[in-house]
Parts: structure tokens; sequence; C-alpha cells
């Protein structure tokens, strides 16, 4: 249970740092989100069977962004580089991944929320 805790402060710190960043209106640099995306992979095998299928489409989307960081510091970069080359819509993207791994985050932040209002609210 300690180790899962854990998980979830480094989860919360690093969100925080991202969320601190987007707030002073600078850019994502593309590293920082692979790193806190990474670190919620474990909660989508936490949830069951029902989300190995979201979890197994999510790591390797996650491992895109990672490697992407070696190319693009910043996700703008990343992102106008999709445009430029019009690929935005293309299936493996860097941006389709990105918005498919946004999803997930916003999928599992909205199910801790619930969780928190459902038990303490």
């Amino acid at each position: 249970m300690a180790k899962e805790a854990r998980r979830l402060r480094n989860v919360s710190a690093q969100f925080r740092d991202l969320a601190a960043t987007i707030s002073q209106n600078k850019d994502v640099e593309t590293e920082d989100f692979a790193r806190g995306s990474a670190l919620v992979a474990p909660f989508l095998g936490y949830l069951g069977f029902a989300f190995k299928f979201a979890e197994m489409d999510y790591v390797p989307k996650v491992a895109d962004l990672a490697e992407a960081s070696n190319s693009f510091v910043t996700l703008e970069a990343m992102l106008d580089r999709d445009v430029e080359q019009n690929t935005v819509r293309l299936a493996g993207s860097h941006s389709r991944n990105l918005l498919r791994v946004k999803r997930a985050i916003d999928t599992i932040r909205a199910f801790f929320e619930l969780i928190l209002t459902t038990e303490y609210g």
C-alpha cells in the first residue's frame, strides 16, 4: 500500500509542476510530460480487466512521446511539426498519441475525483 501511495504522490507532484508551467504561460517540455504520463500507466492496471485494453494502448503512446522528446523540446514544437507535415490526423502521429494520452489522463483524473467525492463528500 505504501508503494501505491508513493506512486500517487509522484504523479501528483509531476502534474502539479506541469500545471505550474502552464499557469506561467510557459511551454510544456515533451520530456516532462512523457515522464508524468508514464507514472500514470500503473493506475490503469489497477482498474482491472476492463481497462486492460486502455493500458495496452496507453503505454506505447507514452513511449512514442518519450522518444519524441529526443527531437522536440516542447509539446508545442512537436505539434507544430505535425501541423507543418499535415500528419495531425494520421494514426500513430505524435499529435494523435498526445491526444490519446491526454484523454486517458483525464479519465483517470475523473475516476479519482469521483472516488474522492463519493467517499469523502
